[in-house]
């Protein structure tokens, strides 16, 4: 299932026990991912209502020999099994966010990270756009719906959404968004975004398994 509901009741002042409000919610499992240091940690931290669980250490010299690290000299540590946090979009709908470790060592944790997901931000830096050719394949080829977010970092040359498309050779229709991973608003307006569009795949595909 890609989704969980919680049902609370609460009793209004003036009101018997009987008497209590029931009220449902909905939460998506949303998973964030990416290459390499493309800001998968800092989106979730910067959308998250609640302190972000983060799961990094300190990048080794060991682990210099099998993480790329170029472009992302500056970066010190690095996501070892995932991020979690949660944003609530509207009254009675929760996004509960799984960013994955960028590395090819930690790609074993993918499939359990996948099960039961609504859909999928990939992140993307157009100064290293093949870092997530990976996670698009992972996606297209298990029917996940997901959006290419492009995080727009200082310095950076600007590209429109076509031609990131193009470039990363998306099916149609995929949406690519420009974003800056650091502004909750604009990371909100990514998920909102990827909500609306895996809502649309999954009743195109719904449709199409009765007609």
């Amino acid at each position: 299932m890609a989704y969980e509901r919680s049902e609370s009741t609460e009793t209004r002042s003036g009101t018997g026990a009987g008497d209590g409000v029931d009220t449902t919610a909905l939460a998506l499992k949303i998973l964030v991912a990416g290459g390499f240091g493309v800001g998968k940690t800092t989106l979730v931290g910067a959308v998250s209502e609640i302190r972000p669980l983060r799961t990094e250490e300190q990048l080794s010299r060991a682990g210099e020999l099998v993480d790329d690290t170029g472009g992302v000299a500056q970066k010190t540590t690095t996501t070892v099994a995932m991020d979690f946090g949660r944003i609530t979009i509207r009254s009675g709908l929760s996004l509960y966010l799984f960013g994955t470790p960028g590395q090819d060592r930690f790609w074993f944790l993918w499939d359990e990270l996948s099960q039961g997901a609504l859909g999928a931000v990939v992140l993307a830096d157009t100064r290293r756009l093949e870092d997530c050719f990976p996670a698009v394949d992972y996606f297209e080829h298990r029917k996940i719906p997901f959006v290419v977010a492009v995080n727009c970092f200082t310095g950076a040359r600007t590209y429109g959404a076509h031609e990131v498309s193009r470039a990363l050779d998306l099916d149609r229709g995929t949406p690519v968004v420009l974003c800056d991973a650091r502004d909750r608003d604009s990371g909100k307006e990514v998920l909102i975004r990827l909500v609306e569009y895996a809502g649309r795949m999954h009743t195109a595909r719904l449709l199409d398994s009765v007609g």
